[in-house]
């Protein structure tokens, strides 16, 4: 069976196109408590970079890196031009983002995203808000890189039902649309054979769900 998949492309192309949610917290504690903590993966690991990406993408159809090995992985996300941006929630990755540079002064957002559960926390905003930031001023924090004249990446139809919204509200402008038939696959999971999980997240002084 095949579904009809739309999707768009959208850009920057300026850091003053940036509207940020809330002021950027990449730092290396939150002390306020307020907000996530957002940090970059200094560090690449393609364990830790396929753990996003399964959890993330596990109820929206994010099945293309599901199969590397573990080489392919390592080729992926330790070169250079790449960089992984993860959201904190109290200690727990709760979502992230992985930039990609390119030799023209272009950085692309290829994948965000948040693990279902942290989903309507007020998170996604903050951490678009600080990957983009990040993607402006790469080349200026990493030698060897040209300045940024270009932000940009593309969602679909078949990405979560708010994330159009929160591209458009950081400042982004849509600038080409697609349509095509793809092949409908099934939802992958946060790993082989398990499907989406309906967890939820008990907040301090809130009853636990169906108490």
């Amino acid at each position: 069976m095949s579904i009809t998949v739309t999707t768009w492309h959208l850009e920057q192309t300026s850091p003053g196109d940036l509207r940020p949610a809330t002021p950027a917290r990449a730092r290396a504690a939150a002390p306020d408590g307020e907000g996530p903590l957002i940090m970059r993966a200094e560090t690449p690991s393609p364990e830790f970079s396929r753990f996003l990406y399964a959890s993330v993408g596990q109820d929206i159809r994010w099945t293309d890196r599901l199969a590397l090995s573990w080489a392919e992985w390592e080729r992926a996300v330790c070169r250079p031009e790449v960089e992984t941006w993860v959201a904190y929630d109290r200690g727990t990755p709760a979502g992230y983002a992985e930039l990609e540079a390119g030799p023209d002064g272009s950085v692309e957002i290829v994948y965000f995203g948040l693990i279902p559960a942290f989903r309507g926390r007020g998170i996604g905003g903050p951490l678009l808000s600080e990957a983009v930031a990040r993607a402006w001023d790469l080349g200026e924090r990493r030698e060897g890189f040209p300045p940024t004249k270009r932000v940009w990446l593309h969602t679909c139809s078949k990405d979560g039902p708010h994330a159009m919204d929160n591209y458009l509200r950081r400042g982004f402008r849509l600038y080409r649309t697609e349509t095509a038939e793809e092949d409908e696959v099934a939802t992958p999971g946060p790993w082989p054979g398990a499907g989406p999980l309906p967890y939820v997240i008990e907040e301090p002084g809130r009853p636990a769900a169906g108490s």
